[in-house]
């Protein structure tokens, strides 16, 4: 079989399972069983499959049909230009989040923390894009910082990234020109709407802290101004719905000119505040 007859046969199939976009998936799947870039795919369509590849392949496909993510199939994803390893005990960097690292960005910082890094594209990507910057990033998943960890070492950044075991800011010390997090924030709620590869795949500890989804903002909250530097920001990622809410807890707990930043839909996407000088 020719890999063009495999990857409109895998269309068919991801589109029967459900999947949204499934020509985009079934040429990534196919682009990674082969060992090609996905750019260079259309140039190998006419070859023949090779065998070790038709077998990645199907068992890439099945996966998909479950719903499983592609980037846990591929075991990574691009954020910011860069390619980060993901797991199933982290959450999918997405493209959202870079309203976060976009406004971030617009201001200098030396030392950051990233609470809830999972992945740790947040912070990587800061430091990364900062090279005189020290951080440090925190969870309660030992899993997940093993993800991070190795990231880190991927980039190159093991250098300059510190990871730590902490409930929030339980075992944090020090104070910070610069705080992010993107914690979970979908209401219990609201679990059955997500999608299957949200609902059934990714880490519900990074999901949802349960309730109203605002238990991780008001932890957040209480702890920021004793970590922050005199003029120091605090940015969290938010749910489209939550922006009020979550600037009305910042302020309560004596944060500067909350702000609402919405994402590159329009939709509102960070929350930032900062420490009174």
């Amino acid at each position: 079989m020719s890999a063009g007859a495999a990857y409109r046969a895998a269309v068919a199939r991801l589109a029967a399972a459900g999947v949204a976009d499934p020509a985009r998936d079934a040429r990534l799947l196919l682009a990674h069983a082969m060992g090609i870039a996905p750019d260079r795919l259309m140039l190998a369509l006419h070859d023949p499959l090779p065998p070790e590849a038709a077998q990645r392949f199907e068992a890439a496909l099945a996966a998909r049909a479950a719903r499983q993510p592609v980037s846990q199939i591929t075991g990574q994803r691009q954020f910011w230009g860069r390619s980060f390893r993901v797991t199933p005990d982290v959450l999918d960097p997405r493209p959202e989040t870079e309203t976060l690292i976009a406004a971030a960005l617009e201001a200098p910082f030396a030392r950051v923390l990233d609470l809830g890094t999972g992945s740790g594209a947040i912070l990587l990507t800061l430091l990364a894009e900062r090279p005189g910057a020290q951080g440090l990033a925190v969870d309660l998943s030992p899993a997940a910082l093993a993800v991070a960890q190795g990231n880190a070492a991927a980039l190159g950044l093991d250098g300059r990234a510190r990871f730590h075991l902490s409930d929030w800011f339980a075992a944090v010390e020090g104070r910070f020109d610069l705080i992010v997090s993107n914690p979970p924030y979908i209401a219990q709620d609201e679990m059955g709407d997500l999608s299957p590869e949200v609902r059934d795949w990714e880490p519900h500890l990074a999901l949802t802290p349960g309730g109203d989804g605002l238990a991780a903002y008001r932890a957040i909250a209480a702890g920021a101004l004793a970590h922050l530097v005199p003029g120091g920001r605090l940015m969290v990622e938010i749910g489209p719905r939550q922006g009020q809410a979550v600037a009305a807890l910042f302020a309560g707990a004596g944060l500067q000119a909350p702000r609402i930043l919405p994402d590159f839909d329009g939709r509102d996407r960070v929350v930032a505040a900062s420490c009174p000088i």
